[in-house]
């Protein structure tokens, strides 16, 4: 639910200078989103996928703490059931995705990655349909089928024979997979948990679940250096919490549909990136995976029928 806004004590050009700033937060957050692709990538070249997991939850845990703090949030204290909701959204989400993504980043490259990471709309409407046995309406079949082409288009238009980029792209749609259940676990919580102390939570149990698993990967053999850590921290307190509080703060100043055609600039940002940070060859099966993936999330706005108004009243 947005918060409401009051015009009463507000100049005229208020709301419009209300609502641009928050769809300069919403873009900035996708932004954010979308380097960690390129930043997983390099991350991916000398630590591996659940100590890095354990490493970025563990910088990120402080500094949620303490937005707590001066904020005055208290920690949650879920139910039995909701507790045992909120170790699975950790695992899913937290790390699984995280662990998943770099472990693909080894074997695929960035630019690839992106357009994979572009499909988790569809992807998340599609496992609502399997699990929670949702009845789509045609738009979003639509958008599955065309998230679909953008993977097949990436996939089976690779012509250089890269060893493991098939292998690559299967791990990172893996991740997706997670970060799809994510989604549709928090609609499963009983009682609602604001923004802050939820993510504060699953932050605290994605470090313990991705510190126990970091054990089989013998971490303390590892040889990474500084700027291995330095893109985890920047990993850590850019997207992952500066992310957060842009979107929420995105949230609050503009509409859930505008919110939701910004998540399309995600897959955009992570492609650039790719090219501009890494070097990378973005070439036509990229493009074309994109543009299908774009046209995907543009099918699934809200508000697109009376079916999604009558959603985004409740």
């Amino acid at each position: 639910m947005l918060p409401a806004m009051s015009r009463s004590s507000s100049p005229p050009l208020a709301p419009a200078r209300r609502t641009r700033g928050g769809h300069a937060c919403l873009a900035l957050a996708m932004v954010l989103a979308g380097s960690t692709v390129p930043a997983s990538k390099l991350i991916a070249a000398e630590v591996a996928p659940f100590t890095a997991t354990a490493i970025r939850l563990g910088l990120a845990l402080p500094v949620f703490l303490l937005l707590m703090r001066a904020t005055g949030a208290r920690w949650p204290r879920p139910g039995r059931r909701d507790a045992c909701l909120l170790a699975l959204q950790a695992a899913a989400g937290s790390v699984g995705y995280t662990a998943l993504l770099i472990a693909g980043l080894r074997l695929t490259s960035a630019a690839d990655a992106a357009v994979v990471i572009g499909t988790l709309p569809a992807v998340t409407a599609l496992l609502a349909m399997a699990v929670l046995r949702e009845r789509p309406p045609p738009r979003t079949l639509a958008a599955i089928a065309l998230a679909a082409a953008g993977v097949l288009v990436l996939v089976g238009g690779r012509t250089d024979g890269a060893p493991g980029s098939l292998a690559g792209n299967l791990l990172v749609l893996g991740a997706v997979v997670c970060e799809g259940l994510f989604i549709l676990l928090s609609k499963r919580l009983r009682a609602p948990i604001a923004p802050l102390p939820l993510s504060a939570a699953l932050t605290a149990i994605g470090a313990v679940l991705a510190g126990a698993a970091a054990l089989a990967e013998a971490p303390w053999h590892a040889a990474f250096g500084g700027p291995a850590l330095a893109v985890l921290a920047y990993y850590a307190w850019l997207p992952t919490v500066a992310g957060f509080v842009l979107w929420y703060a995105g949230l609050a100043r503009a509409s859930a549909s505008e919110a939701a055609l910004f998540t399309a600039l995600a897959p955009v940002a992570a492609v650039l990136l790719a090219a501009l940070a890494l070097g990378e060859t973005v070439g036509p099966r990229q493009a074309a995976g994109i543009g299908c993936v774009l046209a995907a999330v543009l099918a699934l706005r809200p508000g697109g029928d009376k079916q999604s108004q009558k959603e985004n009243i409740k």
